[in-house]
């Protein structure tokens, strides 16, 4: 009876003399090339090489050396139809019946900084797929595994029987054609980035598993979460865990959401985020100053939210914070006097972030709608206070100009219909998520309290009448920012002239549905 033969060819090494040793154990021949083939020998594995089996040589630099029909004939024969077994016999060629292959490192080589497009061209690998593509095709017969985290796994089941099952090679050639399938997209992301389409006709995407979530958003759904294949570090998905329980789908979405609006700052600046929304951002001249405005904008919101700090967290912010109740804080660092007190909550997530990479290039939104995709560019449009426009007959002050910026930075980031009564350092009263942008007016002037009087107003959209600005004249705002564009526009700015409001237009709408 002829020997079984497994296809060893790996750039990943990790745990294959193990492996190459347990199969040959078993009786298994190897047949191997290139490093793979070296790294086996220096072990005293013994192996075949490809150029003994194809009766061919290596050539074009590696390009082509197992793209054989003596390879992926032994790979693609069915062992149950005799024509196949008649055409392989005649033509020399025998049964491989196992496939060990990983493919060269695009990812790690697209990842470098220095790396040339010759060179991430050359990481394509051509051979590997073809292998693991005809293996898994014909995974009746062939065990094929491109994971060495199943090595231990397969050479168990080997152990016992002499065989693998069909449901575990069935469900080892899934993985493969994930695993391609996944490869091929980041080539297909990096060559059309490359030639600048913006559009292309299909759109191939790839993640990587990083967490089974507990559940989703509520209790009975089912939830998971990916991450990029090539990392953002600016992201969620990159921070780093220090302390407490792990994190759950809505703690994965508000973390998000405040990591987003903390882009806005490069002072000190503090993020707080329920719900999705913000309920009190703060900025200062320390971390401690913008910490203590946050917490005031709305200090009942903030319980059980997220935290979000630009800057390190020492002792008195930690102290601070721990009298609270809160899910998540986030920060570039902990001093270790912080970090001792905070992780005393055995519950309290302490993330860590790089945030020298805030305005590092960023992804498309992609938002899943039944039946499809949504893709569009984030919101990131770079303004300046000078393009903008005043269109009443009062001018704003410098301190309301501060205001109006800072609020318009803020109500970006708030669920439309989205309003933000602030100053200059902090919010005041946040209306968001209303069917009529005067509901939100409300809800934002009356958190706003007896602070709003002399406070500033951002609306994410135009004023489609009058009402709102009248509302917010009556309760002593003094100054408006929005994008302008209402058929009604003039109506809006009659009633800011009535009140002394500086109205200010941006030409701009930062619309967040």
């Amino acid at each position: 009876m002829t020997k079984k033969r497994a296809l060893i060819s790996v750039s990943d090494k990790t745990g294959i003399i193990a492996f190459a040793k347990g199969l040959v154990e078993l009786g298994v021949e190897i047949i191997s090339t290139g490093g793979t083939k070296s790294t086996l020998e220096a072990e005293g594995i013994p192996t075949i090489s490809i150029e003994e089996v194809t009766e061919f040589p290596e050539m074009l630099d590696g390009r082509v050396k197992t793209l054989h029909p003596k390879i992926h004939g032994g790979l693609l024969g069915r062992r149950d139809v005799m024509s196949h077994v008649k055409e392989m016999e005649a033509n020399g060629i025998q049964p491989i019946d196992f496939v060990c292959v990983n493919l060269y490192p695009f990812k790690e080589t697209i990842l470098k900084e220095e790396t040339t497009q010759e060179q991430a061209i050359e990481n394509i690998d051509i051979g590997g797929p073809s292998m693991l593509r005809s293996a898994a095709k014909n995974h009746q017969f062939v065990t094929v595994v491109v994971d060495p985290m199943d090595y231990d796994q397969l050479l168990a089941e080997l152990s016992k029987t002499g065989e693998t099952t069909f449901a575990t090679r069935q469900k080892l050639a899934a993985k493969v054609f994930r695993h391609t399938a996944g490869y091929d997209a980041m080539i297909a992301e990096y060559l059309t980035e490359a030639v600048g389409e913006k559009e292309p006709e299909s759109l191939t995407l790839t993640y990587d598993l990083k967490q089974v979530l507990r559940y989703g958003e509520n209790s009975h759904q089912n939830a998971a979460f990916y991450q990029n294949a090539i990392p953002v570090d600016f992201s969620i998905a990159n921070a780093k865990q220090l302390h407490g329980k792990e994190l759950s789908y809505n703690n994965i979405k508000d973390a998000d959401a405040a990591i987003r609006i903390s882009r806005e700052f490069d002072q000190p600046a503090v993020v707080a985020v329920k719900h999705m929304n913000p309920c009190g951002i703060g900025i200062g001249e320390t971390i401690n100053e913008a910490y203590q405005y946050a917490y005031e904008a709305d200090p009942v919101s903030i319980f059980g939210g997220i935290i979000v700090l630009n800057r390190e967290v020492d002792k008195d912010v930690a102290e601070k914070m721990h009298q609270l109740f809160l899910e998540i804080i986030i920060a570039p660092s902990f001093s270790v006097e912080a970090f001792t007190l905070l992780s005393a909550k055995k519950n309290l997530r302490l993330m860590t972030l790089d945030f020298s990479q805030k305005d590092q290039a960023i992804e498309d939104e992609k938002v899943s709608v039944l039946g499809g995709l949504l893709i569009q560019n984030q919101d990131i449009v770079k303004e300046k206070s000078e393009n903008w426009h005043v269109v009443t007959k009062r001018r704003p002050t410098i301190d309301e100009l501060n205001a109006l910026e800072f609020s318009w930075k803020t109500v970006k980031h708030v669920k439309s219909n989205a309003i933000v009564v602030a100053n200059s350092h902090q919010t005041l009263g946040i209306g968001a998520g209303q069917m009529n942008r005067v509901g939100s007016v409300e809800i934002a002037i009356k958190q706003a309290g007896a602070k709003v009087n002399g406070a500033v107003l951002a609306s994410d959209a135009f004023f489609p009448m009058g009402d709102s600005v009248e509302y917010a004249g009556k309760n002593g705002i003094k100054a408006i920012v929005q994008p302008g564009g209402s058929i009604k526009d003039q109506e809006s700015i009659d009633m800011a002239d009535k009140y002394g409001i500086a109205m200010i237009f941006t030409d701009i709408r930062h619309f967040r549905h």
